[in-house]
């Protein structure tokens, strides 16, 4: 971190007092390797809650697939660039749920920032993410709070039913939620959206990924965590819609 980074979020410690616990949380990555699902992800640049990007020594990449909504056109190699003035991390084109080409036990941490609710398989993509980890490799999951979404019609997802969905190996293509998403889906808050566009975008989810399958509280996300050997060290909402957890690998 240069002198203009430290001082600014030097500055958004004092302003926002909110921010001091995560702030100081991301401090102690300081060096460390990690893996990032589904970014870059403006919740751990500069003067966000959570600026791992400054403190962190490399950070990998993966994504799905050489073109996304998100993303644009990546390909992969050395072409992660996760934040400006930081050496590229190697980009990973691979399933957020299988990371059959990511090596077991490599990373110190593993970053998701909403990513976690477009996988079907929650449960065989956390397990995953553990084994990438090193032992006492930490976690950190952000996820939208439905409450400020366009999905605060749905119910939250039970514990019970992602089991389900892990014991019945629920893969990337399983539509099982489409009719509700299309049905509660409130387009007054995903303004880019015509019903027709949202009917299509969900039918196509295997190719853009942009469905929310399930819909998580601090509640599941502690269950999950807990079942595939995790345990939560930290947790906070940030506006405008984030669930921030923060946890350890514990086997």
């Amino acid at each position: 971190m240069n002198g203009k980074e430290s001082l600014i979020t030097r500055l958004s410690w004092l302003k926002n007092p909110f921010k001091r616990a995560t702030i100081d949380a991301a401090k102690t990555f300081k060096g460390q390797t990690g893996i990032e699902i589904g970014g870059p992800s403006k919740p751990f640049d500069l003067r966000s809650f959570f600026p791992v990007y400054l403190y962190a020594g490399e950070i990998d990449g993966v994504n799905f697939s050489n073109t996304t909504v998100w993303e644009g056109e990546i390909k992969e190699g050395n072409s992660y660039q996760y934040t400006a003035d930081r050496p590229k991390g190697y980009q990973y084109i691979d399933e957020a749920a299988a990371l059959a080409t990511v090596p077991d036990s490599h990373y110190d941490f593993l970053l998701s920032c909403h990513s976690l609710e477009h996988v079907a398989n929650p449960i065989q993509a956390l397990k995953r993410w553990n084994a990438v980890l090193k032992p006492g490799g930490r976690l950190c999951l952000i996820l939208p709070d439905k409450r400020h979404t366009f999905d605060h019609n749905r119910s939250y997802t039970t514990f019970e039913h992602l089991l389900q969905d892990y014991q019945n190996r629920v893969t990337e293509q399983d539509s099982t939620h489409f009719d509700e998403v299309i049905r509660l889906h409130d387009l007054t808050k995903d303004r880019e959206q015509t019903e027709a566009a949202l009917i299509e975008r969900t039918q196509n989810n295997y190719i853009n990924r942009c469905v929310h399958h399930h819909v998580f509280s601090f509640e599941l996300i502690e269950q999950l965590l807990n079942y595939c050997g995790f345990n939560v060290d930290m947790t906070r909402e940030f506006a405008p819609f984030h669930l921030f957890t923060l946890a350890t690998k514990t086997n």
